[in-house]
C-alpha cells in the first residue's frame, strides 16, 4: 500500500498469516514468495496506519504545509519477508511505482513503523540502527530491545516484556500463586520472556516453575502430548503462557482430546485479547475464567468512518495496495473477483462486484470497540509525526545541533528525527501521555483482562482491571474481584502451591533438587522460634529467653535457686532459726546456773564463746537461701568459714584446756594451767580465728565469689547460682577448717580416758567424730549437686555439723541441770556420788 508526499512513513503489517518461500537453488532467478490466509487484524492494523496519516494530514497545527506519505508492506509473519521489505523501504529499490504519471520511484522513508513480533523486529534493528534509522515497533515486547548499545534507534509504543513479566508476578502474588507452569514459544519473544520470567520468580521470591515447555511451531502431535502428559501430571494449576493464538490452537486441541481441566490460564498479550479462533463454547470449559495481560485498549474517534471507505472499485488499476484490498473483500464477502478461480463456479462460488456494503456484513474488520494493537499503530505513527513537527519548530541559531543548527525535512538526517523521537511528548485522543524513556521504551501500562462465559453461551472478554508502571512505585495492580469469573463450581481461585505455608515454630528444608517452593516444614530445636511462616531458619531466643512449647515465640526462662518461699528453703530457713534458738535458750540456761558446779567445771566462758560461735554458724546458713547476690556471694563463705574455725577453735581450746587441768592434778603439774589460764585461751581463738580471715580477706581481693546465670544445668532455666571465683580459695577455706577439727578429735580422742571427774573430751571426740564425717561427706556430694541442691547440700552440711556440735557438747549438761539437778553438785562432779 503506498500514498505519495513530501516525506514517507514506512510500515510493516502481517496482512497474512503463512506464506510459501520458493526454491533457493541459485540455479535460476528467484520468484517472490506468496502469502496466504488472510489476516483481518493485521489489514485494519495496516488501515489505522493510513487513516492516522490521513488524520495528521488534515490537521493544520500539526505538520502544517507538510504532507505525509507512505508506503506499507506485509511481513507475512515470515522474518525473511519482513526483513526484505524494511531494507526495501530505507533504501528506495522497492519496485518502481508510477507516481501521478509525473516521475517515477518512491523516496526513501524517514521512519519506519513496525515491526509486529520481536525476532524480526531484532533483525532489522540491528540494520537500522547502523544508520539511525527510527522504527518505532507498535507489538514487538522483548526486553532484549531495550538495550540501547544494541538498537540506539529502536523505539516502541507498546511496553516491553519485562514490565509484563513483572505484571504476570503482581497477579501470581495477588491471588497467591506461587507454583505455576510455563509455556513458551521457541522465539525471542518466548524465550527471553522465560528468562525474565524465571530471574524476577527468583529475586522477589513470590513463587516458582513447576515446568518450563517450549510449544513447537508446527503440529508435532508427540510433542504435543508430552507436553499435556506434563501439565496433567503437575501440581500446579496456573499455567502462564507467553505464546502466540497459532500456537495455542495446536495446544487446546491435544487438551480437549485429553480432556484437562481444572488449569488457570495466565495469557500474555500474544492471545489474551486478539485470539477470537479461540473463545468458543467448545474450549470455555477449558479456557474459561483466563486471566490475561492485555495491550492497552484505545478509543481513534473516525476510524470506523474511514475504513467503511474501502473499495476496490475506487482503486487504479496501476495502485500498490490493489491486490491486498481486493483479498480483504474476497475474505469479508467469500467471494473471487473475475476471473475466478478454476471450479470456483462449479461448486457455487459468487463473484465479487465491488459494490458490495461493508456495513450490512458482520465482520471483525469493523469492529472498533477494543482497538489494542491499532492503538498502537496509531501511536507510533503521531509520535513520528510530532517529532517531524518538532524539527519544524526549530529557530535557526538556537537548534540543538552542531553550531545550534537545526534540521530540516529536505536535508533530513535520521539521527536528527532519533534525537527528537528521544524527546517526543504528547497526548492522544484518549488521554493517554506518550513520551519514551533512555532505553526507548513508553510508560507501561496494561489492561487485566478475564474471559467470561455468560448465560446465553456467548464468550466476553472483559476488563477486570489494569497494571501501571511507575518509576517510583514499581508495578501497581488494581483488580476488580467482584468482576472476575472463575471456572470453577465455587467461582473461586484455585490454589497453586507446591508445599503448604509452614506453620509458625518451624522452619522450611527444601526438598533435594526441587525448587525452593517445595518443601518439608520442621520443627524448630529447643531455644529457637519461628514466628513466621515460611522461614528459612529458625531463630535462637536471647540469652534469658527460651522458646515456648509451640515455638513460635520466646518466653522468660524458669529462674532457680535456693529460695525462702519453697518447701526445701521454708525448711532450712527453719530448721537454722530452731538452731539459733536453741543456742540462745542454751546459752540462757547457763548463765542462769552459771554457778553451778557443772557450768563452773567446764569453762564456762569457752561454752559461752562456743555457743555464740554456733549461733553464727546456724545464722550463716540463711545466707545461702534466696536469690544470688552479690554481697551475699561474697559474705556467705567468708561468714561460714569464719563462724567454723570459730566454733572448732573453742572446742580445740577447751580440749586443750582438759589435757592441762589433768596434768595439774599430778605432782608437779602445776605450771602446766599457768599456760593455758583465760588471757590464754582467749588469745588462742583469736589467733586461730584471725588465720581464716586472712584467708577469707585474700580469696575475696584475688578472686571473689560472683553471682552466676547458669544454663548448662537445664537449657530452659536459669539457676542462680554463686561462682566461688577461685577453687583454690574454697578449698584452703575448708581445709583450714578440717584441719582444726581433726586437730581437736585427735586430743579429744587421746585423752578420752583420763578420770572421769575432769573429762569432757569423750563429749568433744563423738562431736568431732560427727563433724568429720558430715563434712567429708559433703565434699563430692557438694561437687556432684547441679544449681541450687548444691547450696541446699551445703546448708544441710552446716546445719548437720552444727546440730551435732550443739547436741553432743551441750545435750547432757543440759539433761543434768533441768531433768537431774542432784547431780549437779561439786561432789557429783568431782565423782564421789550425790551429796544429801
Amino acid at each position: 500500500m503506498q500514498k505519495s508526499g513530501e516525506v514517507i512513513l514506512g510500515g510493516l503489517f502481517p496482512v497474512h498469516f503463512f506464506s510459501s518461500i520458493p526454491d533457493l537453488s541459485f540455479t535460476s532467478q528467484p520468484q517472490q514468495p506468496t502469502c496466504h490466509s488472510f489476516y483481518v487484524q493485521g489489514f485494519r492494523q495496516a488501515q489505522t496506519m493510513a487513516f492516522a496519516i490521513d488524520e495528521i494530514n488534515n490537521n493544520s497545527n500539526l505538520l502544517p504545509n507538510v504532507t505525509l506519505g507512505y508506503t506499507l508492506y506485509d511481513n507475512c509473519v515470515e522474518l525473511g519477508i519482513g526483513f526484505c521489505g524494511a531494507l526495501s523501504l530505507i533504501s528506495g529499490q522497492e519496485e518502481q511505482i508510477i507516481l501521478h504519471n509525473t516521475c517515477v520511484g518512491n523516496p526513501p522513508v524517514v521512519g519506519i513503523v513496525g515491526d509486529s513480533s520481536s525476532t524480526p523486529s531484532i533483525a532489522i534493528s540491528s540494520i537500522l540502527g547502523l544508520y539511525r534509522v527510527p522504527m518505532v515497533s507498535y507489538f514487538a515486547t522483548c526486553s532484549c530491545l531495550s538495550d540501547r548499545q544494541k538498537y540506539p534507534s529502536f523505539f516502541r509504543t507498546i511496553p516491553s516484556d519485562a514490565f509484563q513479566v513483572r505484571a504476570m508476578i503482581q497477579i501470581l502474588k495477588y491471588f497467591g500463586w506461587t507454583w505455576a507452569g510455563l509455556l513458551i514459544t521457541d522465539d525471542d519473544y518466548g524465550l527471553h520472556a522465560a528468562r525474565s520470567l524465571q530471574s524476577e520468580l527468583s529475586v522477589s521470591g513470590e513463587g516458582c516453575l513447576a515446568y518450563v515447555e517450549v510449544l513447537p511451531t508446527d503440529k508435532d502431535t508427540d510433542e504435543l502430548r508430552r507436553i499435556v502428559d506434563v501439565m496433567k501430571k503437575s501440581t500446579a494449576h496456573v499455567v502462564i503462557a507467553f505464546v502466540f493464538e497459532t500456537h495455542m490452537i495446536n495446544l487446546m486441541e491435544e487438551i480437549e482430546r485429553q480432556n484437562v481441566t481444572g488449569l488457570q490460564w495466565l495469557a500474555s498479550e500474544g492471545w489474551t485479547a486478539t485470539a477470537a479462533v479461540l473463545q468458543t463454547p467448545q474450549l470455555m470449559p477449558y479456557l474459561g475464567g483466563t486471566l490475561g495481560i492485555a495491550i492497552r485498549r484505545g478509543e481513534i474517534p473516525g476510524l470506523k468512518e474511514f475504513l467503511l471507505q474501502i473499495r476496490p472499485d475506487l482503486l487504479d488499476s496501476n495502485s500498490y495496495g490493489k491486490t491486498m484490498v481486493n483479498q480483504f473483500w474476497e475474505f469479508t464477502f467469500q467471494c473471487r473477483f473475475a476471473p475466478a478461480p478454476p471450479g470456483w463456479l462449479e461448486v457455487g462460488g459468487a463473484l465479487c462486484t465491488g459494490q458490495e456494503d461493508l456495513e450490512n456484513v458482520n465482520t471483525e474488520f469493523l469492529d472498533v470497540s477494543n482497538l489494542r494493537p491499532e492503538y498502537n499503530v496509531y501511536k507510533a505513527v503521531y509520535a513520528l509525526a510530532y517529532a517531524l513537527d518538532d524539527i519544524l519548530q526549530c529557530k535557526p541559531g538556537r537548534g540543538p545541533f552542531s553550531g545550534h543548527s537545526c534540521g530540516t525535512l529536505q536535508s533530513l538526517e535520521p539521527w536528527q528525527l532519533v534525537y527528537y523521537l528521544e524527546r517526543v511528548n504528547f497526548s492522544t485522543p484518549f488521554s493517554d501521555q506518550l513520551s519514551f524513556d533512555e532505553n526507548g521504551d513508553v510508560v507501561p501500562i496494561y489492561d487485566v483482562m478475564n474471559w467470561l462465559l455468560l448465560p446465553d453461551g456467548s464468550i466476553k472478554v472483559q476488563s477486570v482491571g489494569e497494571v501501571k508502571g511507575s518509576a517510583f512505585k514499581g508495578e501497581e495492580l488494581i483488580l476488580d474481584e467482584n468482576k472476575i469469573f472463575w471456572n470453577s463450581i465455587s467461582n473461586k481461585p484455585v490454589r497453586s502451591i507446591c508445599s503448604e505455608s509452614c506453620p509458625l515454630g518451624t522452619h522450611m528444608i527444601r526438598k533435594k533438587g526441587e525448587p525452593k517452593c517445595c518443601f518439608d516444614c520442621i520443627p524448630c530445636s529447643d531455644g529457637k522460634v519461628s514466628n513466621m511462616s515460611n522461614s528459612l531458619e529458625c531463630t535462637s531466643c536471647p540469652e534469658d529467653f527460651w522458646s515456648n512449647p509451640q515455638r513460635d515465640h520466646c518466653v522468660p526462662k524458669k529462674t532457680e535457686f535456693l529460695s525462702y518461699l519453697e518447701p526445701l528453703g521454708i525448711c532450712l530457713t527453719a530448721t537454722s532459726l530452731l538452731g539459733t534458738f536453741l543456742c540462745a535458750v542454751i546459752l540462757g540456761i547457763f548463765i542462769y546456773h552459771r554457778r553451778t558446779p557443772i557450768v563452773r567445771a567446764n569453762n564456762s566462758e569457752l561454752s559461752f564463746q562456743l555457743l555464740l560461735s554456733l549461733k553464727l554458724c546456724f545464722l550463716c546458713s540463711l545466707l545461702f537461701i534466696g536469690r544470688p547476690r552479690q554481697w551475699t556471694c561474697q559474705l556467705r563463705h567468708a561468714v561460714f568459714g569464719i563462724s567454723f574455725v570459730l566454733c572448732v577453735s573453742c572446742i580445740l581450746v577447751k580440749t586443750m584446756v582438759v589435757l592441762a587441768v589433768f596434768k595439774a592434778s599430778k605432782p608437779g603439774g602445776g605450771t602446766s594451767l599457768k599456760w593455758f589460764g583465760a588471757m590464754q585461751q582467749r588469745g588462742t581463738i583469736l589467733f586461730l580465728t584471725s588465720i581464716q580471715a586472712a584467708i577469707c580477706t585474700a580469696w575475696l581481693v584475688s578472686a571473689s565469689p560472683t553471682p552466676h546465670k547458669n544454663t548448662q544445668y537445664q537449657n530452659d532455666k536459669i539457676v542462680y547460682e554463686c561462682v566461688v571465683g577461685s577453687s583454690v580459695g574454697f578449698a584452703v577455706l575448708l581445709g583450714y577448717i578440717g584441719m582444726l577439727a581433726f586437730l581437736s578429735f585427735l586430743i579429744a580422742f587421746l585423752v578420752r580416758n583420763l578420770p572421769e571427774s575432769f573429762n569432757e573430751a569423750k563429749l568433744i571426740t563423738f562431736s568431732m567424730l560427727i563433724f568429720c564425717a558430715v563434712w567429708v561427706a559433703f565434699v563430692p556430694v557438694y561437687i556432684s549437686s547441679p544449681g541450687n541442691y548444691a547450696d541446699a547440700v551445703e546448708v544441710f552440711a552446716i546445719l548437720a555439723s552444727s546440730f551435732g556440735l550443739l547436741i553432743t557438747l551441750f545435750g547432757p549438761k543440759c539433761y543434768i541441770i533441768l531433768l537431774k539437778p542432784e547431780l549437779n553438785t561439786k561432789k557429783a562432779v568431782m565423782g564421789h556420788g550425790t551429796e544429801s
